[in-house]
């Protein structure tokens, strides 16, 4: 019986040195139950590749090896309720899991590094016990878990957190993002803590309700902050960035950008409803895009601008007069003004439809006509105060 079990396992094996305990794969090896997977217990190290299979139940240990060199993955298993390995350090390949969905625990705690970290649809996952502190690229979407503490990543490449409707807390060291920091439509209190974030590439930040970066210095191609529920952004260190954007953010009611002084692509603050003063730029010299707001405020400012490459397109259905008095003297030869700014411009007050329109929008330059304010919309939400370079932003559209 005990020969039926292990000789496919066996025959799988291209080869074992007894001596250094690496077992070679000569194809990826699937394994159909923990009786075929004890095969590993004997093995330090497997180069190869390893799968799970869709029919293996209901714990699986594959407690053996400290290092897989190509991939370990488990597809489309709803069988399984606990994955582990007590000594896995390392995985060269991919970490993989998919439409999982008894799966309750995963307990590597052993695990520091993978190539990438993929899983997706884990709708029962509530316990995670790793150490993750090197990966380049990590996706967790759609699981059960409270928080992420076992992965703290110093550097990585792209890191996406999504629908994870739980989550209420990540805090990690992670230092640079080389491309993309996504996090958006996880738990309604979620708490996000990045005390060591320097420089980044992208950033798209929605539904947290705390972002906080304190030491971040370089956004190098966008930072978006739309859909939120943040009361307060400060960014204390950041100097330069590509799109700066915040839209549709209703509790808003301080941006400040202290050192910011070049934005290389466009500006956009919209529909942030309660935001009634956008002046906190006072060191912005230079937007290579263009600028564009949108909303409800009746002060809006930037005393050190010196060039503005695209159009200049501000609208609010608030008073804004003694604003666009300021703005009018940047504008265009063509459009009277000394050419600061190079596309058109336009800045209307007391629009009622501003808070509608997130597009290039009207011609004039200052109004004396208009409607009112529209109310804000954000009830029944907590709203924290947030940090981003002390950032903190929350929630948008949220489904309970």
């Amino acid at each position: 019986m005990l020969a039926k079990i292990l000789l496919p396992t066996l025959v799988a094996i291209g080869s074992v040195s007894a001596q250094s305990g690496v077992c070679t794969f000569t194809s990826t090896q699937t394994y159909h139950s923990q009786a075929e997977a004890t095969a590993l217990a004997n093995c330090k190290s497997v180069k190869g590749s390893i799968v799970i299979a869709s029919d293996a139940q209901p714990n699986i240990d594959i407690t053996g090896p400290s290092e897989i060199t190509g991939d370990l993955s488990l597809l489309s298993n709803n069988l399984i309720e606990t994955f582990k390995s007590d000594n896995l350090a390392k995985i060269g390949g991919n970490f993989e899991i998919r439409n999982v969905t008894k799966l309750g625990a995963l307990r590597f705690p052993k695990l520091t590094e993978v190539s990438a970290l993929e899983w997706f649809t884990l709708n029962n996952l509530d316990t995670l016990e790793m150490a993750l502190s090197k990966a380049v690229n990590i996706t967790i979407s759609d699981t059960f878990l409270q928080k992420l503490d076992g992965i703290d990543v110093t550097s990585i490449n792209k890191f996406d957190i999504n629908n994870n409707r739980r989550l209420t807390k990540f805090s990690t060291k992670l230092g640079n993002v080389s491309d993309t920091l996504t996090i958006s439509s996880n738990g309604l209190l979620l708490q996000v803590d990045l005390p060591n974030l320097i420089w980044i590439k992208d950033m798209q930040i929605a539904n947290v309700t705390k972002f906080s970066a304190p030491s971040l210095a370089t956004v190098n191609n966008s930072a978006k902050f739309d859909f939120n529920y943040f009361t307060e952004f400060l960014a204390p260190n950041l100097t330069s960035s590509g799109v700066v954007s915040f839209i549709g953010n209703p509790s808003l009611t301080n941006l400040s950008f202290p050192l910011l002084q070049t934005v290389s692509r466009d500006l956009s603050i919209a529909n942030n409803t309660a935001l009634k003063k956008i002046t906190g730029f006072p060191e912005l010299e230079q937007v290579s895009g263009a600028v564009l707001l949108r909303g409800t405020f009746d002060e809006a400012d930037f005393p050190a601008i010196q060039d503005v490459k695209g159009a200049f397109d501000v609208a609010s259905s608030a008073n804004i007069t003694a604003s666009c008095d300021k703005f009018k003297p940047l504008a265009p030869a063509n459009q009277g003004g000394n050419g600061l700014i190079q596309g058109v411009f336009s800045c209307e007050g007391l629009k009622a439809e501003a808070t509608d329109d997130t597009g290039s929008g009207g011609s004039g330059s200052g109004s004396n006509t208009g409607g009112g304010k529209k109310d804000s919309g954000a009830a029944g939400l907590a709203v924290n105060t947030v940090l981003f370079g002390v950032a903190a932003l929350g929630v948008a559209q949220f489904l309970l």
